[in-house]
This record gives structure tokens, sequence and C-alpha cells, in this order.
């Protein structure tokens, strides 16, 4: 998502501005002669570095060559393996996916599908092909809470709904992969309204700005039984155009909200999506490697959350 005030915070409660990934806890620099340096440690994972610092030598002569261990250059090529398998899934995507149906496209109608081509690679997608990108403040759900949330936005749909992901691609590759079970007259139309290009590879994809909260087709106003918001940054501003988007696109009568933020944005929430009946739930949502005090905000009780007193904090 783009910057817009230096008061804004990500979801790690960041500011906006300082969105830069921490740097590690401690890194090893290997004085070569005429200033080299072995920029390559520092793209692979801790545990491999590690191998690295045990087994290149702390000085060299100015024409000796460098060599790694046996160890190093196994964990040199796990790496570059993980790389490509990346790049292969993601391509494979980009090539397979999107031409289906025309990426871009955002409303897929069950008729459009190929079932010839869902069968032919009858696979689960995984949010493994797309990286989390700090400068987007990026942080993916746990799949225990996508498939949670999934099937709260699935719960009573039909081949009649529309279903809107603001924001939350993780929640948008659980709901693709639940309804890969559901047969294709009955699966209800998807939307992914997303900043990040990478998910055009989906035909669902339609491009989101926040920052222009309404500049959207037009066809889409009005259209969505249910939607799930998660928005990028603990902001009053952020939070408050996610909301007029949400309130835009919703059907008037009796439409399903969910919105995953922090719980430092209860009263916000409160406020700007009051008119819908949303409230804060029992439920938290997890995600890898975050540490903010998540909550879930909906206008409906279900098996899996009640609604919050409380006591419940």
């Amino acid at each position: 998502m783009q910057l817009f005030d230096s008061e804004s915070l990500d979801r790690r409660g960041s500011s906006a501005v300082k969105r830069t990934p921490p740097k590690p806890s401690h890194k090893t620099f290997y004085r070569i002669a005429s200033k080299r340096r072995l920029s390559v440690v520092d793209r692979i994972s801790k545990s491999k570095r590690q191998l690295f610092d045990d087994n290149i030598p702390m000085s060299f002569d100015d024409e000796e060559p460098i060599s790694l261990s046996s160890h190093a250059l196994a964990a040199l090529a796990e790496f570059h393996a993980e790389k490509d398998a990346h790049e292969k899934t993601f391509e494979k995507l980009r090539t397979g996916a999107a031409p289906r149906a025309g990426a871009g496209l955002g409303v897929v109608e069950p008729e459009d599908e190929d079932p010839v081509a869902e069968d032919a690679d009858d696979q689960p997608l995984s949010m493994a092909a797309f990286t989390e990108d700090w400068n987007e403040s990026q942080f993916w759900f746990l799949d225990e809470t996508a498939f949670a949330l999934a099937d709260q936005l699935l719960d009573g749909a039909s081949s009649s709904s529309t279903i809107g992901v603001v924001s939350t691609p993780s929640v948008f590759i659980a709901l693709k992969n639940r309804l890969r079970f559901w047969p294709i007259e009955d699966r209800p139309k998807l939307v992914l309204f997303e900043h990040d290009h990478r998910f055009s590879v989906f035909p669902e994809f339609v491009f989101y700005d926040f920052q222009r909260p309404l500049q959207l087709p037009a066809y889409l106003k009005g259209s969505l039984d249910s939607v799930i918001i998660d928005p990028p940054f603990f902001s009053n501003d952020c939070q408050t155009k996610f909301a007029l988007t949400g309130r835009w696109l919703v059907k008037p009568k009796s439409p399903r909200v969910i919105v995953c933020t922090g719980e430092r944005m209860a009263t916000i929430v409160d406020k700007l999506y009051r008119s819908l009946g949303v409230y804060a739930t029992t439920f938290e949502p997890a995600h890898a490697g975050l540490s903010n005090h998540y909550y879930c905000y909906a206008n409906f009780e279900s098996s899996t959350w009640d609604w919050r007193s409380d006591e419940s904090d």
C-alpha cells in the first residue's frame, strides 16, 4: 500500500515511514583485499548463514581464490532451490490461472470457468508463491485463521452470491481452495480487491488503492453479499478509507461483514461500521511472525465466534 502520512502504523504497529525489515541481531562482515564483501551471506536465512560463519576463513591473500565448504555450498544450493521453486509456482499461476478467464476482470461467473483445466491440475493453491512484501505491510494469516474466515464467508453462499475480499489475499486463497470441492454450478462469485499486482494472475483481481477508496468499477457498487476487510495500517485515515470502500461495495440488505485489524482500532471500527452492526468478536486472527493483538470484528455471530464482552479481554 502507498504511504500517506508519518503518523500511520502498519500491521506491526510501526511507523509507516520506517517500515524496513529489522536487521539481524548479528551480521558478520569479512574484510577482503580491495574491500570486497561476501554479500551472499546476507541473502539466506540465519541458520544457513551460520554455515558460512563457520566455514569461511577470516583473512585472505589478495590472490587466494575464495572457496566454500561442502556444507556452505549445500546451504546455498538449498536457498536457490527454494527460490526457484517459488518462481516456478508463481509462473505456473501466471500462465495457467489468469488466461482461463482473463485476469483483471474482477467477477468470474461459474459458467466462465474451465472444468477441464481445473481437473487437469487439481492442486491446492498456496501463499508460498507470494512472499510477504513489507513495503506493502503484508503479513499473511496462518492457514488455520484463513480457512476459519473463509468458511464464515462461504456459510450460506450460493451461485447467486458475490464475496468480496479487500486487502486479504490469504483468505482469498483459502476461499479458492475450499471452492475446489464445490460443484462449479454452486460456486459463489469472488472478487479480490488488492494493491499488489502479483495477484493479477487471478481473474478475480481488481486493483485497489485505498487512497482512492471509491475509484472502482461502477458495476461493483452494492454488489457484495459478504466482504472481509483487512486494512494494512493502524491509522484513522486508512481505516476510514477502507470503511468507505466496504460500505460502497456491500448490498444494502443484510450483508455479511468481517473486519480484521488491531485491538487498538476498536473505537474507530465501532464508529465506522456502526450502521452495519459490526462489533468485536472473540475470534483473534493469527499471523506468522506478527505479535500485535489482532481482533476480528463482524456483524454476525457464528460457531467460530461470539460477541466480545468486557470479560473476554
